[in-house]
């Protein structure tokens, strides 16, 4: 999406806004509640941009604050990073997508006796799938501190209902926030000095399924010395936090983040930004 106008994005964050907790907003601004998001959000626009948006902005982070301390009355970050720590290897085993045809294939069509198909689910698939949701536990959850980090951020106000496309607002733009590792055999060195190439490969190289050309914000991992060792790094929460606080600080959004795109025959264009942390 090419960048938007103030408007527009004080538009978008209204509408991240859960129902009930905008009627709350609403009624905190003095504003009638009544009828629907869409008539309400109508009505907030009509009042001063600058004044509205900081009292919006402030609004959002303190539901999310809540939203956050949610999750750490369940797990504090502590008792979540101590248990991140005890994974010892990283290897999925089978990807979700091969699992059915694993099953069937050299499982339910291939095996003939009960016993035997016991036996060789105990021996191999059994290994498969703990490893498999392991690294997918992993993922999750070291993902969410790192998404709950950069969301609390000063420079950052974060969406406290799920919208396609859209996690945080930075620069006065939507994004869509991705951490991920750098692509197999995409050269590092590459990667470093022109991040945005490497941005216009992660959108072209994307699933079909799951294609998108929102505006992304790329956290890129990235062990130089052990690339396949990458997952360490990100639970290596001082070193990553420390680099996205440096990165919030400093960068801003304009139109030199701008990038054009090809998918499917068709042109895109999409505003990113792109931190690539390295050890």
């Amino acid at each position: 999406m090419p960048l938007l106008n103030p408007e527009e994005v004080l538009n978008l964050k209204l509408s991240c806004i859960p129902f009930p907790q905008l009627k709350t907003f609403a009624r905190e601004l003095e504003i009638s509640n009544t009828d629907s998001s869409t008539e309400i959000i109508e009505r907030i626009l009509e009042e001063e941009i600058d004044e509205i948006e900081r009292k919006v902005d402030e609004f959002i982070k303190r539901k999310y604050n809540e939203k956050i301390q949610e999750r750490r009355n369940t797990i504090s970050d502590e008792d979540l990073k101590e248990d991140l720590m005890k994974v010892t290897t990283f290897s999925w085993g089978v990807v979700q997508e091969q699992l059915d045809q694993k099953i069937q294939t050299q499982y339910v069509r291939k095996i003939f006796r009960y016993e035997d198909l016991l036996n060789n689910v105990r021996e191999t698939l059994h290994n498969e799938v703990t490893n498999y949701v392991i690294c997918t536990w992993f993922n999750h959850w070291t993902t969410v501190l790192i998404e709950e980090h950069i969301s609390i951020h000063k420079n950052v106000i974060p969406t406290i209902k799920n919208i396609k496309g859209i996690d945080i607002f930075f620069g006065g733009q939507p994004f869509d926030l991705k951490v991920t590792y750098l692509p197999h055999n995409y050269d590092p060195v590459d990667a470093i000095e022109h991040p945005s190439k490497l941005a216009i490969w992660l959108y072209e190289n994307q699933g079909a399924q799951r294609f998108g050309a929102d505006n992304r914000m790329f956290v890129v991992l990235l062990d130089k010395d052990n690339p396949e060792r990458s997952w360490e790094l990100k639970r290596d929460f001082d070193l990553v936090f420390q680099k996205i606080d440096n990165f919030l600080n400093e960068e801003t959004v304009s139109g030199r983040d701008e990038i054009e795109f090809t998918f499917g025959g068709e042109d895109y264009k999409a505003v990113t930004k792109v931190l690539i942390i390295t050890r």
